[in-house]
Formats: C-alpha cells, sequence, structure tokens
C-alpha cells in the first residue's frame, strides 16, 4: 500500500485502523451523553426512565423548557453569571499570566524558592474554615468581589502558562529588546503578550468553564439571592419540584414528578449551552494550546 509515494505495511495500516476505531468509540463515548440529555430533555420522563429513549426522541415534548422559563429568578441567574465569568475570567488573567511570566523569567531573584512555594499551595491549603474567616474579616463575604477577587489565583495554570513562556519565548528576544532600550514591562505588554494569545486563549476558557460551573462558592459565601449564581439558582429549582413530588399525592404527585424530572434534563442543557456556544470562538487557539510542552522543530 503507498501513499504519497511512500510504501506502508500492512502492520501500519492495521495499526491505523485500530487507532482510528478507538478514536471512533472514544468520540462516541464521550458525545452519546450529551446527546442522550438533550433528547431526553424533549422526551416523556416515562419513556426515559422506562429505557425506551436511545436514538430520538420518544414523545416529543417542551413542557420543561416552557415551566423552567417560567421561572423569573433563572434569568437573573444568568446575569449574574455571565457578570461572574467574565470579570472573574479577566481577573484571573490579569493575576495569572503576570505571575507565570515573572517565573519564567530565570534572572528572577529567588526563583526557585518561589516556584517551590507556588507548587506547595497547589497541594496543601488552609482548609475551608480559615479561608471563610479571611473573607469575612476582608470585608467580601456576601459581595460580587466574592465570586471574583479571592479565588482567582490557579496554581495549575500559573504553571501551565509558565511552562509555554520559558518554551515559547526565546531569551534572545529579550536579549535583542533590552539592546533596543525596551523595559521589562514594555516588552511584556508589547512583545509577550501579542506572542501568546494561544496561551491566554487556553486559560480564558478554562477560567470561564470553571466560573461558569461553579456553584460551592456561592453556596458558601453568598446570601443575597440576587447575587446567587445560575448554578445556585437551578439547584434550588430542582430541589423545589423535587420537594413538591414528595409531599403530593395521587395525580397531582405524578404531574408534579414528570415535570420535574423534564425541568432536570432542561436545567442541564440551559446550564451547558452557553459556554459550549462559546468554544468555537477559541477552538483554534485552544488547539495551539494544547501542544504546550511538545517538541518543536
Amino acid at each position: 500500500m503507498k501513499k504519497s509515494g511512500v510504501r506502508i505495511s500492512r502492520s501500519d495500516s492495521a495499526f491505523a485502523a485500530i487507532v482510528y476505531l478507538l478514536a471512533a468509540i472514544s468520540i462516541i463515548i464521550i458525545i452519546y451523553p450529551l446527546y442522550f440529555i438533550i433528547i431526553a430533555s424533549v422526551s416523556e420522563p416515562s419513556a426515559v426512565s422506562n429505557g425506551k429513549v436511545w436514538l430520538f426522541p420518544h414523545g416529543f415534548t417542551t413542557d420543561g423548557y416552557k415551566a423552567l422559563l417560567q421561572y423569573s429568578a433563572i434569568w437573573l441567574g444568568y446575569r449574574n453569571t455571565i457578570f461572574y465569568a467574565a470579570a472573574g475570567t479577566a481577573w484571573a488573567l490579569a493575576v495569572n499570566i503576570p505571575a507565570a511570566y515573572a517565573l519564567s523569567r530565570k534572572d528572577l531573584p529567588f526563583r526557585m524558592p518561589l516556584n517551590f512555594y507556588y507548587l506547595f499551595v497547589m497541594f496543601f491549603s488552609g482548609g475551608l474554615i480559615p479561608t471563610y474567616l479571611v473573607v469575612k474579616d476582608l470585608g467580601l463575604f456576601d459581595t460580587w468581589l466574592v465570586m471574583i477577587v479571592p479565588f482567582s489565583v490557579s496554581i495549575y495554570n500559573v504553571i501551565v502558562a509558565r511552562t509555554f513562556f520559558s518554551t515559547s519565548i526565546p531569551a534572545d528576544l529579550l536579549d535583542a529588546a533590552q539592546i533596543d532600550g525596551c523595559g521589562n514591562l514594555r516588552f511584556f505588554f508589547s512583545i509577550v503578550l501579542p506572542l501568546s494569545k494561544a496561551i491566554i486563549s487556553v486559560l480564558a476558557l478554562w477560567t470561564a468553564v470553571g466560573i461558569w460551573n461553579s456553584y460551592f462558592n456561592a453556596l458558601i459565601y453568598l446570601q443575597d439571592k440576587a447575587k446567587m449564581p445560575m448554578q445556585i439558582i437551578l439547584r434550588n429549582i430542582l430541589i423545589t419540584n423535587q420537594m413538591t413530588s414528595a409531599m403530593g399525592t395521587g395525580e397531582a404527585a405524578q404531574v408534579a414528578l414528570r415535570q420535574a424530572n423534564l425541568i432536570r434534563y432542561a436545567a442541564i442543557i440551559a446550564s451547558t449551552a452557553p459556554i459550549m456556544c462559546f468554544y468555537p470562538f477559541v477552538q483554534k487557539h485552544f488547539n495551539q494550546g494544547v501542544m504546550i510542552g511538545a517538541v518543536k522543530g
């Protein structure tokens, strides 16, 4: 067998076929749960629980989405989550990217102890109670800033960005810039950042997804319902519907249980669809960013 003038042996062809087969199976395993949630959200709950929903909706209905949209609080949750994701991502990049670049510089004083400190706090932390006390003493409890500022530093993101700067920004480039009279700040903003669009996009995606899906910090540090993110509001809606179905009797209980099951799948789609729509805009940079640490020719 020949491909582009190069003869490919049967063993190589068999290996390639196995790789493609395993890749196809992996894609199906990853995609099918999401596809099942979509078709289950527009199917009758009884059909879903009886195992009748596999590839296509059974008993098509949009009652789950209609019932979910009747809650006015969900729009407030969307607004808050979008604000937290946008502001939190911008602040996290403003904190993590400069720290990563500083740690990548070989002329940084106490570079090794600082790198060790970052690695140490990545695995060990003070715990929930000390963190709660610090947040409260700083006056951030039950404020908008508590969802943005205190937890903006991600050691993993700092290490990934530091690796990118160490392998992708040549030291000769800094030397040449300094010879031309370029200072550290100008070099960082005028040269390093424009060359780092790939890693910035990757970290922005990771941070935005993390903030979008986060609910624990809001559950601990927020009390005002007007500040709650979408995940908490959806959680409250699901709990309310489940309690209503559990407390009811007869036909009313069955109707409430049906609505609770419909809302459950609709809530999953409502919480994941916006961030999935955001991904295609950074896909090109994400594909470049995941190659950090690869062999460069």
